[in-house]
């Protein structure tokens, strides 16, 4: 039988798998149609797919960010407002509650377990209670600038082609909103949403980067406010402004990666003695065990966690800095 040939049977079997294919790409392009893509962009796109009023859902958007249905902050602590809004949660108070709730449970039931006292088990809860929300937030907030600082070069490209094109500028930010992922497309709609009920763009722009806080904002917020009052070549003041802001991310990765070899040393000193005092535990669990009673055993103990404790923030400073 020549290797080229094939019988009947395995032919109809290949016609089948590939008219399955091709049904499942069908029923696929019927389903999610490109309107409904469009609706999973961002945020606020897909809020206005069922709510096609939009003033509801820019109210909407400003209390998922822990704000009031007019832009203000919400809460007593301003310090604790920015940092919420910042970091884009959408979980709110009661969310936040419940994950210092959740990290206090496990943390005095934890410490209960193994020392078996009621009262360091409550510190120990009301400790975590406080930290975790605020170790969230913290991350939370860096990430969503991080990511806003790399799409933010893209949009200002899409405002430049849409100047160019002859569009004002409250058109432009609203083609940001509808061509570009979160966080920066729901954050320009929000901005356009408040042109369109009344707000001038330089204020938008400023209330912008009242709700992102992200560093490179504030050149943007000053090009369209001097181009606001005296006017001038927006676009080609966004084109350089663009320019620059790429070729800082771009030395910003380039240090993160020569700085990563002093991450990892710190990550491998760090992790080392308290890898090795686990590891003697499981070989040799009298090791400290016939030590750990006396005072000077946990007053050494408490020494040494503090001296790598000073040389993480060393080491972390040392790799770590603002461009």
């Amino acid at each position: 039988m020549n290797m080229f040939e094939v019988d009947t049977t395995t032919l109809i079997s290949i016609c089948a798998a590939i008219s399955v294919v091709l049904l499942a790409e069908a029923l696929y392009l019927l389903c999610f149609s490109s309107a409904s893509y469009r609706s999973r962009v961002n945020r606020r796109l897909k809020l206005s797919k069922d709510q096609p009023d939009r003033e509801a859902i820019l109210i909407q958007l400003r209390r998922e960010r822990g704000l009031t249905g007019d832009g203000l902050f919400r809460f007593g602590q301003q310090w604790f407002n920015r940092l919420l809004l910042e970091s884009g949660l959408r979980i709110g108070l009661w969310g936040l509650a419940a994950v210092a709730l959740g990290a206090a449970g496990v943390a005095f039931l934890g410490v209960l377990r193994f020392r078996n006292s009621m009262l360091e088990a409550g510190g120990a809860a009301l400790l975590f209670a406080l930290l975790i929300p605020f170790l969230v937030l913290r991350v939370k907030r860096r990430f969503r600038h991080g990511k806003f600082a790399a799409q933010f070069p893209d949009a200002m490209d899409i405002i430049v082609r849409s100047l160019r094109a002859g569009h004002p500028v409250p058109v432009a930010v609203s083609l940001v909103a509808q061509e570009m992922a979160d966080p920066i497309g729901t954050e320009f709609g929000i901005a356009a949403d408040e042109i369109t009920y009344g707000a001038d763009v330089e204020t938008a722009m400023r209330n912008l980067y009242f709700r992102v806080g992200q560093e490179d904002l504030p050149l943007f917020v000053t090009a369209v406010a001097i181009q606001g009052s005296t006017g001038g070549n927006l676009s080609e003041i966004l084109e350089n402004l663009s320019g620059v802001i790429r070729q800082r991310f771009k030395m910003r990765r380039k240090i993160r990666a020569l700085a990563a070899e002093g991450k990892f040393s710190a990550l491998f000193l760090s992790g080392l003695p308290v890898a090795i005092f686990i590891l003697l535990n499981l070989v040799a669990p009298d090791f400290y065990a016939s030590v750990i009673a006396y005072s000077i055993t946990k007053i050494g103990l408490a020494c040494a966690a503090g001296w790598m404790l000073c040389g993480n923030v060393l080491m972390y400073r040392m790799c770590n800095f603002r461009i």
